[in-house]
């Protein structure tokens, strides 16, 4: 059984929201979060990149950013930007891009279900990144970026989450619509019961916020010999979505040079695990299936697809299409061993569609590659198997907003 459990929201009082709710810390520089909230003193961005607050050329990890993120949460809450309700609720969080939704159910879960794994991931996380957001939560003593997890099934979830009186309902900037309303007190140990005949759950996004989170907790445990296990450091702010209202975009690689090959060096190396042929269809060359991939170089696309016999199908991280390539193209022969760490490389989201690929190749890259979407049932097959997959292998849209829901750690 998994825990999740209900919280006293700190968040925006309602004429706040559209302004307040700002995308995640980790999907932009400081110099896009300047611009982001240039003119908008209440966006959250000046909670989880306070370093905008500071002058150009701060450390975004020094202690003074994380002192400015408290003084900026301590003066909006005293402003009254920020509420907090006065019991523990759950809530649901309905997201709408270009007419698709997907609806999560927002909560705490358990620090012990991640150590003990009934929170299972499928990524490796880096200790400066984790190191950061550990500071952060520590200084304003509260989760402020919601852990996107998903679970399988779930169809008892999904009926608790079909409508309710909105608490916000604003489009933002990029044209995604958010609503939220609150469960009405008596779901919550509805809901709970629903969590408790669960086995696990799993990552989608948010990897180091979580690994984070329960880190916080640690060192708060730590410090408090005679816990319990119910205080609410225990716990870290978590929106779960029912499998069936994901889904994943492409995540598409581009590398900087052909390692000294020429281009018809290139064609005639890739020809040997890939059929290869220059693409006719008017357009970029969208991959269609599993193990497909379009591929743009010299002004020209093409379509790639691995050669039978290649796929090792009963290998979960190997069959992946992210693996293919690397495995296969851009290791052996781009040279591009550690993606992680290779500057040459850059990975480039769907959401910004294939003429991305495109312009890149016609500026600072050589060529690139249009992937497949990772399934989500790859996702949950390596979770479930304790693998790792490969970076950059999931892009999730659209992205929650931070500031819409905040987890004090200590009441």
């Amino acid at each position: 059984m998994v825990k999740f459990r209900p919280f006293r929201a700190v968040r925006p009082a309602e004429r706040f929201a559209d302004k307040v709710a700002a995308l995640p810390y980790d999907v932009m520089t400081s110099e896009e979060a300047r611009k982001m909230a240039a003119g908008n003193e209440l966006s959250f961005l000046r909670i989880d990149r306070a370093e905008i607050d500071l002058p150009e050329g701060t450390d975004p990890y020094g202690a003074e950013v994380y002192e400015k993120a408290r003084e900026n949460f301590e003066r909006m809450a005293h402003e009254g930007v920020f509420v907090q309700d006065e019991a523990p609720r759950f809530y649901a969080y309905r997201l709408t891009m270009e007419g698709r939704s997907q609806t999560g159910l927002v909560g705490c879960a358990s620090i012990d279900d991640y150590d003990g794994g009934g929170i299972k991931r499928h990524e490796l996380t880096r200790a400066d990144k984790e190191e950061d957001r550990v500071r952060h939560v520590d200084a304003l003593d509260a989760n402020t970026g919601p852990i996107f997890l998903a679970c399988r099934g779930c169809e008892a979830l999904s009926a608790l989450l079909r409508g309710g009186a909105p608490l916000y309902d604003f489009t933002a900037e990029d044209g995604v619509r958010h609503e939220v309303w609150a469960l009405d007190e008596g779901a919550n140990e509805e809901v709970t019961a629903i969590f408790a005949g669960r086995d696990a759950l799993y990552i989608a996004d948010g990897h180091h916020r979580c690994a984070s989170a329960a880190r916080v907790g640690r060192l708060r445990r730590d410090q408090l010999p005679d816990w319990t296990g119910d205080e609410e450091f225990n716990f870290f702010l978590a929106v779960v979505f029912p499998e069936d209202q994901l889904e994943i975009l492409d995540y598409n690689r581009a590398v900087a040079d052909l390692n000294g090959l020429t281009k018809e060096e290139f064609l005639t190396r890739l020809g040997k695990d890939f059929e290869v042929r220059e693409y006719e269809g008017g357009g970029p060359a969208k991959p269609a299936c599993r193990h497909t991939f379009g591929m743009y170089l010299d002004g020209k696309w093409y379509a790639m697809e691995a050669r039978t016999g290649l796929v090792d199908e009963a290998d979960p991280v190997a069959r992946l299409d992210v693996s293919l390539l690397q495995d296969y193209v851009l290791a052996p022969i781009l040279g591009i061993e550690d993606p992680r760490t290779d500057g040459r490389i850059d990975f480039i989201g769907g959401i910004r569609g294939l003429g991305e690929l495109e312009r890149r190749v016609g500026t600072d890259m050589a060529v690139a590659f249009a992937m497949h979407p990772t399934a989500m049932q790859e996702l949950f097959d390596i979770a479930d198997a304790g693998l790792i997959m490969p970076p950059k292998s999931t892009w999730f849209e659209p992205k929650l907003r931070s500031g819409l829901f905040i987890h004090k750690l200590s009441e």
